[in-house]
């Protein structure tokens, strides 16, 4: 029997105009733009249903409201699976989250946020008897939901407690606090040093993980050494991460695993070789995309990549090259989720040769092995 998951979270209805050159937003200009992409987003869509289309059981938790955004929202996820929507919450007369997604050709995505239900999105909004019936508890984006940061994320703190109370493994995906608004007041390193414990995969992005852990350095992910790297790997399994996994973006996915007895506690979809899966560390590459078309949800997609992998069985280094060949499937459409393909033609792209890109480094103890994965030294 498949072993299934809950993605729990952050949702929205997605507005994608299509932009097929450059220009530079300026006050007061009008932009003549293509026909609109309606995609559910943010990462109960994004994580959730690129883990349906890769075959794994999902049940999906967000918050919406009643109104006809949220119609949308329940009427995409329905046309993807009937049913699947069973576990969302509906709030008469909130508003349901909408974020605008500017996708100018040359420069990173630009986007236009409204949180709506998702600020009061609380542990008691999920369906815990639902997630009793799973083995897999994933929550996404906290960083954009004030109710669960809130009291330095008491409610966060408690919905992964109570999640490892019943069994499951667990995963997170803070998400980009905003620096100006009340996420930006809220000290991330004590947060996390409180809920990581209760949290066996942490898969935050690198100037995430900076504004989090090193706020001095935030806007420098781009450019974060293996030794950087290194560094914030450890201080995340010392927090208490079973195994944390920063996405670089085009440079790929670092990750690194705590010792074998926190590998042993990770819940129903703990790996079954154990010994395999602790005390390693890994730079995993990227793989060529046909045509780039976006990159939203590419984060997201890796995680569901990485996710599905782990659920499976899969090695350590086979679940990271799956995430990467799931984000790159992605940034072959312009929304989250019509580039990401099947379990069976991911793997079969993967079988066939894809060609990867990966960094050349230069640091003690790391090598190359035959997938063109850099293997560190990490062995406590």
């Amino acid at each position: 029997m498949m072993k299934k998951a809950v993605v729990a979270g952050h949702i929205c209805l997605d507005v994608i105009p299509a932009v097929d050159h450059h220009f530079d937003l300026i006050p007061g200009r009008l932009y003549e733009v293509g026909s609109p992409t309606l995609a559910t987003g943010g990462a109960v869509s994004n994580t959730g249903l690129s883990m349906h289309i890769l075959g794994t059981p999902v049940t999906l938790m967000g918050k919406i409201g009643d109104d006809s955004f949220g119609n949308s929202v329940k009427d995409i996820i329905r046309r993807r699976a009937d049913g699947m929507d069973k576990g969302m919450t509906v709030v008469p007369g909130e508003v349901t989250s909408y974020t605008m997604v500017i996708n100018i050709p040359g420069i990173d995505r630009i986007f236009l946020h409204c949180p709506g239900a998702n600020a009061s999105y609380v542990a008691s909004d999920i369906n815990w008897d639902l997630v009793k019936e799973a083995d897999l508890f994933h929550f996404g984006y906290p960083a954009f939901m004030a109710g669960t940061y809130a009291n330095e994320g008491r409610e966060l703190i408690s919905m992964y407690r109570h999640a490892k109370e019943l069994g499951l493994t667990t995963s997170m995906d803070p998400g980009m606090p905003d620096v100006k608004g009340p996420a930006g007041k809220v000290n991330w390193k004590k947060l996390l040093s409180e809920v990581l414990p209760f949290v066996d995969v942490f898969m935050p992005s690198s100037d995430e993980l900076l504004y989090m852990l090193c706020p001095e350095r935030f806007g420098e992910g781009d450019n974060l050494s293996v030794q950087d790297l290194e560094k914030l790997g450890a201080e995340l399994i010392d927090m208490g991460a079973a195994v944390a996994a920063i996405k670089l973006g085009k440079r790929g996915m670092y990750i690194r695993s705590a010792a074998d007895n926190r590998i042993s506690q990770m819940g129903h979809a703990r790996p079954a070789d154990i010994t395999a899966w602790a005390n390693r560390e890994m730079l995993f590459p990227i793989f060529k995309e046909r045509v780039f078309k976006g990159a939203t949800g590419a984060g997201d997609a890796s995680i569901g990549g990485f996710l599905c992998a782990l659920l499976r069985g899969l090695s350590m280094e086979e679940a990271g090259l799956f995430a990467g060949a799931v984000g790159a499937c992605n940034v072959e459409a312009p929304d989250s989720l019509s580039g990401v393909q099947s379990w069976d033609a991911t793997q079969a792209r993967i079988a066939a040769g894809w060609e990867k890109i990966h960094l050349d480094i230069a640091a003690d103890g790391w090598t190359l092995d035959s997938q063109s994965v850099w293997v560190g030294p990490c062995r406590h």
